[in-house]
């Protein structure tokens, strides 16, 4: 069932500051607007720079977006005593700092990514439109954001470090979009665009090659008039309803107001546990109803003790992966009784737990090694501190031979939280028990590299 309000919702992420976010997100509103629209301007970024912009005193500022969030739909407070009217069919749900610790706080409520959607839907029939201002991070305050959204712009500014954040950007809104199995419409947008610099000419032509249609039609040029009116609190309808950076933002208007997103088709979360048992390549019983469960063990006991032993003698030898103190468990060989039967084995859960303990994460010589049972995944990926949490970066190799996926990855002394990512999803790693809760309610692993 879809959750979000019948306003249309868009939500401006991006990670990395100075792109042009909020620029974007306060005069896209104004722009709708002046089309008629009635719309509702959301600062969920607890710097407040919405209200700044629009000359918002943040000194009369009494409620704010946080509030709402914090007391949902209990109905203590409406919306109207937190918006301020900055001009026709355009209010603003202002930001404060105590936006800020509102992760925290909402993270125990079962309904802590919900809370934004809650409170949408208590004035979807008051407007046409909703812009959400997200903060320069992806937590519970983003995520909100994402969970309420029709569609997700991210301005990108044709500068030097653009586009390798672009491309992370775009992953990591995607994979939080499937977790939350919620369908949204991803579009790019290039800002800051200078015509007359090459570096800029040849940053927008590669966003053309690798977003496709994905990349909005328009630009948003540099302008000073955007810079000064934001500095003047004025959106740029105001302020110089001529200028070049009006213009920009119109044709962005007239683009969104005619290209809606489709309907979201029904989505389930893309969440599972990985599989925690270790087949390894054992015949069962199914596919081989002659054999007695006893040859069943012994082929299972035999079948592990040698991957046991080949993966411990791996990570002995193998400078890339090398790991200190493990040797290979020496389980009986098994043999024949009198009369020709196998001779009774204990099951081979013992030598599986032997080999799981392998699994996880530890820290070696060569760095951080990771290891995971091969199973039926097609791609493994780790994300964590390390890697800025995106996964495109740490990706398993696949090791046919021993049957497991593995990785080492060098990084200085500290204390790392990191995620598996599985096919796409984003699943907590079963072989390491030391964790703590995320703002999503979900397990992080934690790794201590001395």
């Amino acid at each position: 069932m879809d959750e979000r309000p019948g306003v249309r919702t868009i939500a401006i992420i991006n990670q990395k500051g100075g792109c042009g976010k909020t620029t974007c997100s306060i005069n896209l509103a104004a722009s709708l607007s002046a089309k008629g629209k009635r719309t509702l301007l959301v600062d969920m970024d607890p710097q407040s720079h919405c209200a700044m912009g629009l000359a918002v005193p943040d000194a009369q500022i009494e409620k704010s977006i946080a509030d709402m969030l914090r007391v949902g739909l209990d109905g203590s407070l409406a919306m109207s005593e937190v918006t301020w009217q900055i001009a026709r069919n355009f209010d603003l749900a202002p930001s404060s700092i105590t936006l800020a610790g509102m992760e925290a706080q909402l993270s125990t409520a079962p309904d802590k990514d919900r809370r934004l959607v809650q409170v949408l839907s208590t004035v979807q029939d008051q407007y046409d439109f909703c812009i959400v201002d997200c903060p320069p991070s992806i937590g519970l305050l983003t995520f909100n954001a994402l969970r309420a959204s029709d569609e997700v712009l991210i301005p990108v500014e044709t500068g030097f470090f653009s586009m390798q954040g672009a491309v992370r950007q775009q992953q990591t809104i995607q994979m939080l979009a499937r977790r939350a199995g919620h369908h949204v419409r991803f579009k790019v947008l290039a800002t800051m665009y200078d015509v007359r610099t090459k570096l800029a000419r040849e940053i927008l032509s590669e966003l053309k090659r690798h977003f496709d249609e994905e990349l909005l039609p328009i630009v948003i040029n540099f302008n000073s008039k955007l810079k000064e009116a934001a500095s003047f609190g004025q959106p740029i309808t105001e302020y110089d309803a001529a200028s070049r950076g009006m213009q920009d933002f119109e044709r962005l208007t007239e683009w969104l107001l005619t290209n809606p997103p489709p309907p979201a088709p029904a989505v389930v979360p893309q969440y599972e546990e990985p599989q925690q048992a270790v087949t390894a390549g054992a015949v069962t019983t199914a596919s081989n109803p002659a054999m007695s469960r006893a040859a069943e063990l012994v082929e299972r006991a035999r079948a592990l003790s040698t991957r046991t032993a080949e993966l411990s003698s791996r990570l002995a030898s193998d400078d890339d992966v090398q790991a200190e103190g493990f040797s290979a468990p020496a389980p009986p060989t098994p043999g024949q009784q009198a009369d020709g039967a196998p001779t009774p084995v204990t099951p081979p859960d013992s030598y599986e737990k032997k080999l799981a303990g392998l699994f996880g994460a530890r820290h070696t010589s060569q760095g951080l090694l990771f290891i995971q049972p091969h199973g039926k995944a097609g791609n493994v990926a780790i994300a964590g501190d390390f890697n800025g949490w995106n996964p495109a970066t740490t990706q398993l190799k696949r090791d046919e031979n021993l049957g497991v996926w593995q990785t080492c990855v060098t990084v200085p002394p500290g204390r790392y939280r990191y995620r598996l990512v599985v096919d796409g999803q984003w699943v907590q790693d079963p072989y390491n028990s030391y964790v703590e809760s995320n703002p999503f309610g979900e397990l992080n692993n934690i790794v201590v590299v001395q």
